[in-house]
């Protein structure tokens, strides 16, 4: 092969790799971002186990996503930082050599450095072209999954409040039960084979149960708003 056609060519090579890194990325990002979406407008009204897997596999997506793109932009920075390595790039083929210090180009014919130089520019412009893309694909991923994360933490709070109603209602039900066990001991009292002379009076059964029912009542109000009281309910 010709010396002048080697340039050209690691050019064409170097893009069709950056190409084809960006467009799958870019098509991954297509494919997951009305997922998310969806799933957004649904959550957190619409809790269920498949939907939160959706989420989960779509968050996991959206990491792997954006761990690809930051590790290519961060290398696609590097190389523009680096002048040398992109010198380097541009004498391949030519009988060139760069100083390490200073990255001067030493050409022994000097088309090729007028060549090599033209192709630094055109080698900046190309990796400044598919860093702007990575980093668009890159703060997209990062956006959307922000967003899954905001819709996590809502939807832990969501189960968090459902859970405290469901843990009141259980206290509630504890005291009224507590209440009721408070009488049931009265009952059980009077239920035993004692002679307590109160069996003898006709008005003594409904004086007792009356008795039973307000005190149970009482109790169970004055435990509830000593709870009140106490933040607790």
């Amino acid at each position: 092969m010709n010396v002048g056609c080697a340039m050209p060519f690691a050019l064409e090579v170097v893009e069709a790799a950056l190409l084809s890194r960006i467009q799958r990325l870019e098509q991954k990002l297509m494919e997951v971002e009305p997922r998310v979406a969806s799933l957004l407008e649904v959550l957190p009204n619409r809790l269920t186990a498949d939907v939160l897997e959706q989420l989960r596999l779509s968050k996991q997506t959206l990491v792997e996503l954006g761990s690809k793109a930051g590790a290519l932009k961060q290398m696609l920075l590097d190389l523009l930082e680096d002048p040398h390595e992109i010198r380097r790039i541009c004498i391949m083929g030519r009988n060139c050599t760069v100083r390490r210090g200073t990255s001067y180009m030493e050409c022994s014919i000097p088309l090729d450095k007028q060549i090599a130089q033209e192709e630094e520019e055109e080698i900046e412009m190309l990796l400044e072209n598919y860093l702007q893309r990575c980093e668009s694909c890159h703060g997209q991923a990062e956006r959307l999954l922000d967003s899954a994360k905001e819709m996590e933490d809502s939807i832990a709070v969501n189960l968090s409040s459902r859970r405290l109603e469901v843990s009141r209602v259980e206290l509630f039900l504890q005291v009224g039960a507590f209440c009721v066990s408070v009488g049931a001991l009265v009952a059980g009292i009077f239920g035993m084979n004692l002679k307590s002379y109160l069996e003898e009076k006709v008005c003594a059964f409904w004086l007792t149960t009356a008795g039973i029912i307000i005190g149970a009542v009482a109790a169970f109000f004055v435990v509830y708003f000593y709870l009140k009281s106490r933040k607790i309910f």
